[in-house]
């Protein structure tokens, strides 16, 4: 399963993608965090659909600086996703 994600909030400046990379790895994930231009993180995972479940709950804490204020699901891309989960700028 394949799954894309923004989340919203106070999310950049926080190590938001570095700890999401951490989990995702974790979890065994394919995919990339990226923040975009507005603010928000971009998450991109390919996996199983445990896995996919448990980061997105994770997403809606995120790291201890965060504040997370919503997580929107959105299509998917369909560039072939990086392994090990990595950051992209």
């Amino acid at each position: 399963m394949r799954r894309r994600f923004i989340v919203r909030g106070r999310v950049q400046g926080v190590f938001f993608r570095a700890a999401t990379v951490e989990q995702a790895r974790a979890l065994g994930l394919e995919g990339y965090a990226r923040n975009l231009p507005d603010g928000t993180v971009e998450v991109e995972a390919e996996g199983t659909e445990t896995a996919l479940e448990s980061l997105l709950r994770w997403l809606w804490r995120g790291p201890p600086l965060a504040r997370v204020e919503a997580v929107e699901e959105v299509p998917c891309g369909e560039e072939p996703l990086p392994l090990p989960f990595e950051i992209r700028r």
